[in-house]
């Protein structure tokens, strides 16, 4: 029969051989093979099979009692011998032999065979049942995964952090090279150093890793691995179109090692799009003169895009809350690529962004940003600068209705309406005196806007405001209290909506 590949192991996280064993209430015992710390497990299965091989996945911790071994085998061993290069052959990570109820000692030609193949084998006990095994083994990678998981984590607010300092660049690498224990590059669009970070590795994998941000930025695979001098290697081409390549170089990898590169990857990639072009000084520049008194219209047109690009003269601002768990700095960077603007504020569970409006299409106005995957949104209307406070309200209930309506989208309906008839400072001034006995609670005045907004609907209210609908209910009998007013007339709904209107926009 002609030899087939061996298959590649599962992507589960692999447990340590010697994890399985120090578990003292299997009482597992290697009695052949390498050293057990060596050799690390994918699964366990169970099979009396006397050809094994079709039957594996790769990793695999086997689990047999010896069913399938012929008696005239037992003592022969040609018959073990072809049944451990079978294992082998497909993958096996080691052989868990049980010594009953079919067999009372394990095989000593089983023995040598498996030494004989650089085989693990294990010894299982009568009292120890392979269902035990192959529970433990599960329940360890359970463990591997979690840990992985919550490295991972740490490693992305780690980088996230070290994005947010003054020198972006040098402390992103630093980070990642101590999580990684080893080297941190980035590669310019020639192929130089511009700046690293970790251990200094040998000229021999200093010249491979150079060689392997080469081979990446000139081709279209975004990424490439190698291995030298015992050293794991990874390159990873940023996504600015510039030719700028991180790379890495390390002593080992980590489960989550990948995933954890991929992050500092992105991040780099944002930061040396904003060198490359220009715009991150800008930015700054808007900031500080924002700081030393400008106005918002005048600092505006630096934010307004690249070099050659016309000025912006409206925005809209975007407040987006995740459907699922919080925003993270990753998270709110990659919202904003989407919506195209890499002005964005991620604070407590909302994330705010900045959106330069588009030129209006031949016929019509622009559309404005669009509803994200895995995000609500809130849209204000385009407005000029001096406006972005306004904005700002009219995005964070926009937001507010998005989530109660389960909407992925809510646009800020900007249009005229009759209470633009009456005159502004006598409508305030209305305004104020309706709802002077609510002024002073603003959390009355904020159920009682949203209650109304919403058409009285309880429920809605609740899940925009994140309280419980007996609350809203309480709050809005207490604003109909304090106002002497029936909150089941329809008219004085309106005027109180209106008068909310002035007073909050």
């Amino acid at each position: 029969m002609q030899e087939t590949a061996v298959p590649p192991v599962p992507p589960t996280p692999p447990v340590s051989l010697a994890a399985l064993l120090s578990r003292d209430d299997l009482g597992l015992r290697q009695i052949a093979g390498p050293a057990a710390a060596d050799v690390t497990i994918h699964g366990a299965h169970t099979s009396e099979m006397s050809d094994p091989y079709p039957y594996l996945l790769g990793g695999d911790l086997l689990l047999t009692a010896g069913v399938h071994i012929p008696d005239a085998a037992a003592d022969s061993g040609t018959y073990f011998d072809g049944y451990v290069s079978r294992v082998v052959a497909a993958g096996g990570a080691a052989l868990g032999f049980g010594v009953a109820p079919v067999h009372d000692t394990v095989p000593e030609s089983l023995v040598a065979a498996c030494e004989a193949y650089g085989l693990p084998l294990v010894e299982v006990p009568p009292r120890t049942t392979f269902s035990g095994v192959a529970r433990a083994v599960w329940q360890l990678m359970a463990q591997a995964r979690l840990a992985e998981l919550r490295r991972i984590s740490e490693a992305q607010q780690g980088l996230a952090v070290a994005a947010s300092r003054p020198d972006p660049v040098p402390s992103v690498l630093r980070r990642l090279a101590g999580r990684l224990e080893g080297r941190a590059v980035l590669f310019g669009p020639e192929g130089t150093e511009i700046a690293a970070a970790g251990r200094e590795p040998g000229a021999q994998v200093r010249g491979a890793l150079a060689q392997l941000a080469r081979f990446v930025s000139g081709h279209a695979s975004s990424t490439a691995t190698d291995t030298v001098a015992g050293t794991r290697l990874a390159a990873y081409a940023l996504g600015t179109g510039r030719g700028f390549v991180l790379g890495v170089a390390a002593p080992h990898r980590e489960p989550g090692d990948h995933t954890i590169a991929s992050v500092a990857a992105v991040l780099l990639s944002l930061l040396t799009g904003e060198h490359q072009s220009g715009t991150g000084a800008a930015r700054s520049s808007a900031l500080v003169r924002l700081l030393l008194g400008a106005r918002r219209e005048e600092v505006a047109p630096l934010l307004g895009g690249g070099e050659g690009e016309a000025a912006v003269t409206r925005w809209y601002v975007v407040h987006a809350r995740p459907n699922t768990g919080t925003p993270d700095a990753v998270s709110a960077a990659a919202l904003g690529a989407a919506l195209g603007s890499p002005l964005v504020d991620a604070a407590d569970d909302v994330v705010r962004v900045l959106v330069p409006a588009a030129p209006p299409t031949e016929g019509g106005a622009g559309s404005g940003p669009a509803a994200q995957p895995g995000w609500t949104l809130g849209v204000s209307a385009p407005v000029a600068p001096a406006e972005w406070p306004a904005a700002d309200a009219q995005a964070a209930r926009a937001l507010a209705r998005a989530r109660a309506t389960r909407a992925p989208l809510v646009r800020h309906a900007d249009r005229p309406a009759f209470a633009d008839l009456v005159p502004a400072g006598e409508a305030e001034a209305h305004a104020r005196a309706l709802l002077a006995p609510v002024a002073d609670v603003p959390a009355l005045a904020e159920t009682l806007r949203a209650w109304l907004s919403l058409h009285g609907s309880w429920d809605r209210t609740a899940v925009a405001l994140s309280v419980h609908r007996n609350t809203v209910r309480q709050r809005i009998a207490r604003c109909a209290a304090v106002l002497g007013a029936d909150l089941d007339d329809p008219d004085v709904r309106m005027e109180l909506w209106f008068a909310l209107r002035h007073l909050w926009g």
